[in-house]
Formats: structure tokens, C-alpha cells, sequence
């Protein structure tokens, strides 16, 4: 069966990470006592990072096996396990002194040189997502040079600055030598959800915020970037905004363009109250927000809902790449076939291989010469995607399944 007979499928959303104490040979030595002393007494909060199945993060040979059973042949990579010397309350809690400072981008650059080697175990077939501090602009831009070349093409992924973090908003000019650097080696930047929401506690009313308001808060890059003039200054920087869901971002667009010309225009008018919320914004940020999505940005769509589909040319069909997050249980794995049924039923084939594949390799980089055959072997076929799914699995335990979903406002 050839490939005009099946879908290239790429995951634009996954994650991957080593074993705790295998971090280590990647650390530098002088680390090695210190960790051995944090790894005896860390507490691992991740309950699917104790199960039986905790291994599909770093078993390279297994997530091939059940990649390909699930018709995906290649796969974006952001991280799963925990660094060395990050704290098992809250991964994303900001750093107290300048030694955990130190600690903590030690345990990054550690992550990042096993994934390089995650990587190169399946050649062409994983992009790896590096990590950085957003505390050091100098160590981060060194970095990102360094993960680049030792052949991680994932990109950047990029920190939140939530509230209390004490960090420069994204907006900042600060962050412009991360931006040009990425924009030099044309690496993605990427922001997932997760990262940018403050410490909220541990109360079941907490949890529960938490939950809803933290794609807002992932939500935010996109228009301190924006608003920030990072694209004006540098017109090659690419943005993906992963696993935030993607049927908000038409109304999103159309409030960024509203504000954006109701502060210009007040700008000109220096009697008004508002003029003094939109001096320099013009020439600050340069072109209106839907225009620098549509030249700029892309989302990780994982996964799209069937309620979100219609909305695929408001967002742009180029925009789109569909992901898996194999192996969080809330992904589509086993049922990849199913969830991409249940959701693209109907969809023309054209859109649908750029949603599934194409839009990926475009982004990261991915050489379909390479990936093409494989997915002529186990990828899904191109009728059994054009028929809907009249009942979703029993046991499926992902989102793109749940009733009642409807486009959310954020």
C-alpha cells in the first residue's frame, strides 16, 4: 500500500524524559555527589512516572513499537520526567537562591544532552524540545546554540513568567537575544501548557482554578510576543502554542485586533482617556495581531475536538498540527484512529495531511521522503479516516472523546 493510500502522521505533541537516576552520566561531575544526595531522597508526585508503564518515556524501542501500532511514524518531543534538582512540590515554582539557580540549570542541560541521544536512537523520526531558565538571557541564548547543534530540532521551550515568578513579563525587551538567536537557527519556540500558571496550592479549590485557568495563562505568550513587538523585530521567529486547545483562538484574534486598533487610534487623539494606553503601540508592534498569527504562530493542536474542526480555516489549516501526548493517559493512544475519526470525519484529504503531518514536518523540520514509507506501512488509511465513528471505545480515557464539549472562550 502506498502512501496516496494512507495518512504521514506526526505527533506534534509528545513527551519523553530519562529515568531519575539515568540523568545522571549526563550531568556534569561536579554535580554527581550532590545529586546522588538529591535522587536518595526525592519524591516522585507523578503517579504515571511510578507505574509499570513509566518506561514508554524513555524505552525507545517500545514507543516506536506503539507509535507505529497507533499509525504516528514521528514525533515532537517535550519533556515528562524530572530534571535533577527540581522540586517535587511544583516543577514550575520559581528558584530561591542563586545555588538552586545554578542546581536547576544543571539538571536542564543534563535533560537536554539525554534527549539528544533519545533523539538520535530513532534518526529522522523524533524532534527533541530543549529546555531553558528564563533567569539568565546570556546561559539561555548559550544553550540554545549548544542543544541546536548536538541536533535537537524540536526547538525552544519556553517558560512561563506567571505572576510572583519575579521574572521580566514576555513582552520585555530583556528576552530579544532569545528571540534573535532562535530566529538565526530558525528554531521553533514553543510554549505548552502547564508552564505559566502561578502556585495556586493543593486545596481541592485550588486544583480545580488550576484547571481552568491555566490555558489562559499559557495563552498569555502569544500576545506579550504580540504586544511586545517580537515580531516586528524579528520577522523569522516562529511561535507554537501547544496543548491549549485551539478553538479559542479565532475570538482571541478578533479581541487582539480590536484592541490593537481601538489603542492606535486613541493614540492620535491625546484628549482622551485611552491615548495614553496606546502611545508608541503602532510602532511598537508593527502589524495588526491576526496578521502576525497568520505569518508567526501555529498551535499544537492536541487534540482537536470535533466542535473545533469548523473553526479550522478561521485558525488557518496551515496553522494546525494535530499530537497524540503519548503517553499521558489523557492522550489518544490506543486509539489514535479512533479520536482522528471521531474528530476528522469528512475533513478533505488535502487539509487533513497537512493538519496531520504535513504542518509538523513544515515546522520542524521533518523529511517525509524519509518518514513517507514507513507510514505507507502502518499509517491510517485514508478511507477508514473519511468514516465517522458511530461510538467511541469503551475503555478510551481521552478528551477528544468527552461529551458536551463546546469552543471554550479561552
Amino acid at each position: 500500500m502506498s502512501t496516496e493510500d494512507r495518512y504521514t502522521v506526526i505527533s506534534a505533541d509528545c513527551h519523553a524524559g530519562a529515568d531519575l537516576l539515568d540523568y545522571k552520566p549526563y550531568l556534569e561531575k561536579r554535580y554527581h555527589d550532590e545529586f546522588d544526595v538529591w535522587a536518595a531522597t526525592y519524591v516522585n508526585p507523578h503517579e504515571d512516572l511510578l507505574a509499570d508503564t513509566a518506561d514508554k518515556n524513555w524505552n525507545s524501542e517500545r514507543r516506536v513499537a506503539e507509535l507505529e501500532e497507533d499509525g504516528i511514524v514521528a514525533e515532537v518531543l517535550f519533556p515528562n520526567t524530572i530534571p535533577p534538582f527540581f522540586p517535587s512540590s511544583s516543577l514550575m515554582a520559581p528558584p530561591s537562591t542563586a545555588e538552586e539557580v545554578e542546581r536547576r540549570w544543571a539538571g536542564l542541560r543534563a535533560h537536554n544532552r539525554w534527549l539528544a541521544d533519545f533523539c538520535a536512537a530513532a534518526p529522522g523520526r523524533r524532534a527533541g524540545v530543549f529546555q531553558i531558565l528564563l533567569n539568565d538571557v546570556d546561559a539561555a541564548v548559550k544553550e540554545i546554540r549548544r542543544a541546536t547543534e548536538a541536533g535537537l530540532r524540536g526547538g525552544l521551550m519556553l517558560p512561563g513568567t506567571p505572576p510572583g515568578s519575579g521574572l521580566p513579563e514576555l513582552y520585555s525587551q530583556t528576552y530579544d537575544p532569545i528571540w534573535a538567536v532562535c530566529e538565526e537557527l530558525e528554531v521553533p519556540v514553543n510554549h505548552h501548557a502547564g508552564s505559566a500558571s502561578p502556585p495556586l496550592g493543593d486545596e481541592p479549590a485550588a486544583r480545580a482554578v488550576f484547571m481552568v485557568e491555566t490555558t489562559w495563562f499559557s495563552h498569555r505568550a502569544l500576545w506579550h510576543l504580540v504586544f511586545g513587538g517580537a515580531f516586528r523585530r524579528h520577522p523569522g521567529l516562529r511561535l507554537v502554542l501547544t496543548e491549549q486547545g485551539s478553538g479559542w483562538i479565532p475570538g482571541v484574534l478578533d479581541m487582539l485586533d480590536y484592541y490593537h486598533g481601538r489603542l492606535v487610534a486613541a493614540a492620535t487623539k491625546a484628549s482622551t482617556a485611552e491615548s495614553r494606553f496606546g502611545a508608541g503601540l503602532a510602532a511598537h508592534m508593527g502589524r495588526p495581531p491576526s496578521e502576525v498569527w497568520h505569518d508567526n504562530c501555529f498551535v499544537g493542536a492536541s487534540f482537536m475536538r470535533p466542535h473545533e474542526v469548523p473553526l479550522r480555516d478561521r485558525i488557518g489549516v496551515d496553522k494546525i498540527m494535530w499530537g497524540s501526548d503519548y503517553p499521558h493517559d489523557e492522550g489518544t493512544y490506543p486509539y489514535t484512529r479512533e479520536g482522528l475519526r471521531f474528530a476528522y470525519a469528512g475533513v478533505p484529504r488535502d487539509e487533513l495531511t497537512a493538519m496531520l503531518g504535513g504542518n509538523a514536518a513544515r515546522v520542524y523540520g521533518f523529511d517525509l521522503d524519509l518518514l513517507d514509507p514507513i507510514a505507507a506501512k502502518v499509517g491510517p488509511t485514508v478511507e477508514e479516516l473519511a468514516e465517522p465513528l458511530a461510538k467511541p471505545p469503551a475503555d478510551a480515557t481521552s478528551p477528544v472523546f468527552a461529551k458536551g464539549a463546546k469552543v471554550r472562550v479561552w
